[in-house]
Parts: structure tokens; C-alpha cells; sequence
């Protein structure tokens, strides 16, 4: 017991001869639980949604007002038809239409049954289940209003008059995943996840490894110029991220058959976009620490469990807090996320997905940048 009691002592003297690997053991996790516990939410409220009125009566109004109140939607817009609307869940500002035809309120009024649309982003199955729901919900609900009130207009009337009150019917069409399959969803994420977690990890791993085994300062004195190290310690990673591309998008495809509906080509064009901010951040942990353990340490708990957690990937972005919203903002796997989804799901083009490309090429450019200064300073 004394020999184990010497030993526990010299590990708990080493630890805290480290100051880095005590700020990631003891303040990561806080940071993580503060941040996390307000972002992990998969309550669906304030769905973004779509109107198209082609009956524009008090009738329909009354309808659309009924969606407008309820805390699970927001409008956000109106368009004359439902192709101009489909463009919407296309690009991802909104996650569903309501579609009301004309004739809606001599429907209502002449005791007829009137049929009411809803298109429904299906690329993520579990929150389209949650509209379909809400939905149904609203529209039982202003069915049930208008029977009371034709009941109460009809009082005394026969009883074959009385059995025509008809009521809402809801209409959904589920595009883009239209038997809602989960699988769908998350499985075209495993290729965002692999790419995050080979390539940084790697990378920190690779050239810390370097600063282990002394070999770093024996490239050093070689006349390789730093320009040149940073590249070939970086390109065999980049090539690995490529090879993982392909071998993933196969096992999705084939394998789960996730139909992929884009360009596959587009697909491999913005993953390199991607590999530049994950191989950024593997080159500055690298620059941080001295050690593999602490290399993997770093990357695996103040880099990939927050991108996952805040990069919508798995809990909707929309019911995070404002604060937590914006810090997502900062997430490279955010917009590599929603170009995989759209390329995959919806067959989105570089038209629908610049938005997302310009700022991983940003934000890539700029980690890098910061990573290889460092770097390069080391060198120095």
C-alpha cells in the first residue's frame, strides 16, 4: 500500500506539473455542461413555415392565423404557388408549406369537407413526425370551432341538414424523405463525423508524435522550408480525408441506401473545404500541446463534442438559446453538415449551397492561417 500510495502521489505531482492538461481536464467539462445543457433540446417549437393562400378569404385568414398563434410556428413567408414555396424547404429557410386552394371557404360554408396541403421538409424524419403532428393538432382544433359554430347556426334545423357540416381535412406530403426514415438523417452525418475525427485528430497526433520521438528538430535542420514541412506533414492526412470520402459515401449509398440525389462530384469539391478547417485545427492543437495524450485529449473534448452537439447534426439549432445560436455561427461542421444533407436529400447545387461553401472557405482559410503562423513561429 505504501509503494501504490508513492505512486498515486508522483501521478498526481506530475499532473500538475502540467497546466495545460489540468485547464482541459477541469474546465472543459464545465464549459461543455454550461454550453450543452442549454443547446441539447429536441423539443421542435417555432417551425419555420410557408404560406400559400390561394382562397385569400376571412376563412382561410382564420386558418392561417390559428398556424400564426400557435407557438410551434412562425410564418415566414408567402408565395402565389406551392412550386414557388417548394423552393424554400429547398434551400432550407423553412421546414414546411401550408398550402390553402382556392375555394377553401365555399367548402367551410356549404358544409363540405375542405382539403388543406401541407408540404413537410422530410430530410430530417423526427421533426417532420413533430409538424405532422402539430399540424394535425391545429387543424382538429379549427375543425372542431367550425362544427361548434355551424351546430349552433344549424339549431332546430333537420337532422339531415346537421349531417352536412363537414370538417378540415389536412393533406401532408412529406418531400425529400417521404417514408421519414431516421436513417435517412443521420447516416450521411457518419461521413462529417469520420472526416472531423481522422483528419484533426490525426493531424494533432502526427506532428506531436514528431515532438515526441525528437525527430521534429531533425526536420528542422534539413532545407526543407517551413512552407514545405507544414504541406507534407498536412497532404498525406488530406489524402486519408479524400480516401474516407469515397469509402463512406459508398457505405451510405449502397450499403443504408440513402439515395444521393446531388452531385457526388459537388459532394467531394466542398469536403475539401471541410479538410481545410479540420486539418487547421489538428495543426493548431498540435502547436498547443506537447504531448499525445494531451493532443487527443484537446481535440476530443474542446473541439469534436462541441461541433457535434452545436453543429445541428443531432439536436435542432432553432431551439437553442439566441446566445448558444449564434455561437454556432463559429462551427465549421455546421455548414459542412447542411451542404452533405442538401447534396444528399434534397439535390441541392452549388446555386442553393454557396452560402455554406464561402464561409467554410473563410473560416478555413483563417484557422490555417493562425495554425501555420504558430507553426511556423515553433519552427523559428
Amino acid at each position: 500500500m505504501r509503494a501504490l500510495w508513492h505512486m498515486i502521489v508522483k501521478e498526481l505531482l506530475q499532473l500538475r506539473q502540467d497546466p495545460k492538461m489540468l485547464r482541459v481536464i477541469f474546465m472543459a467539462p464545465l464549459i461543455q455542461m454550461t454550453i450543452l445543457g442549454f443547446a441539447v433540446n429536441t423539443e421542435v417549437t417555432e417551425v419555420p413555415i410557408v404560406l400559400v393562400d390561394q382562397d385569400r378569404t376571412p376563412s382561410s385568414r382564420t386558418l392561417v392565423d390559428s398556424f400564426a398563434r400557435s407557438a410551434y410556428f412562425e410564418l415566414v413567408g408567402e408565395e402565389q404557388s406551392a412550386r414557388a414555396a417548394e423552393a424554400h424547404l429547398v434551400k432550407g429557410d423553412a421546414s414546411a408549406v401550408l398550402v390553402i386552394r382556392q375555394g377553401y371557404a365555399a367548402a367551410v360554408h356549404g358544409g363540405r369537407t375542405p382539403r388543406v396541403q401541407l408540404l413537410v421538409d422530410g430530410s430530417d424524419s423526427s421533426a417532420a413526425m413533430v409538424v405532422l403532428g402539430y399540424s394535425s393538432r391545429i387543424v382538429g382544433g379549427e375543425s372542431a370551432a367550425l362544427l361548434a359554430a355551424r351546430l349552433q347556426a344549424l339549431a332546430g334545423e333537420s337532422a339531415t341538414t346537421v349531417a352536412k357540416v363537414g370538417r378540415i381535412e389536412l393533406v401532408p406530403r412529406v418531400l425529400f424523405n417521404p417514408d421519414l426514415k431516421s436513417r435517412w438523417f443521420y447516416v450521411p452525418a457518419v461521413l462529417a463525423m469520420v472526416l472531423m475525427v481522422v483528419t484533426s485528430m490525426l493531424t494533432a497526433m502526427g506532428v506531436v508524435r514528431e515532438k515526441e520521438i525528437g525527430t521534429l528538430e531533425q526536420l528542422i535542420v534539413t532545407p526543407l522550408k517551413p512552407w514545405q514541412l507544414i504541406a507534407g506533414k498536412l497532404f498525406p492526412f488530406a489524402l486519408i480525408g479524400v480516401v474516407q470520402i469515397f469509402l463512406v459515401t459508398s457505405i451510405v449509398v449502397f450499403g443504408f441506401q440513402v439515395p444521393l440525389r446531388g452531385s457526388f462530384l459537388l459532394l467531394l469539391l466542398l469536403a475539401q473545404l471541410f479538410l481545410l478547417n479540420t486539418l487547421g485545427l489538428g495543426l493548431l492543437v498540435s502547436t498547443l500541446v506537447r504531448t499525445q495524450q494531451q493532443a487527443m485529449m484537446t481535440a476530443a473534448f474542446t473541439l469534436m463534442m462541441p461541433m457535434v452537439y452545436l453543429s445541428g447534426l443531432i439536436f435542432p439549432i432553432e431551439n437553442m438559446p439566441p446566445a448558444i445560436q449564434l455561437l454556432t455561427y463559429l462551427i465549421p461542421l455546421r455548414y459542412f453538415a447542411t451542404i452533405i444533407r442538401g447534396v444528399f436529400l434534397k439535390g441541392s447545387g452549388l446555386g442553393v449551397l454557396w452560402p455554406e461553401a464561402l464561409a467554410l472557405l473563410a473560416m478555413g482559410l483563417a484557422i490555417t492561417s493562425v495554425a501555420v503562423l504558430r507553426f511556423r513561429k515553433r519552427l523559428d
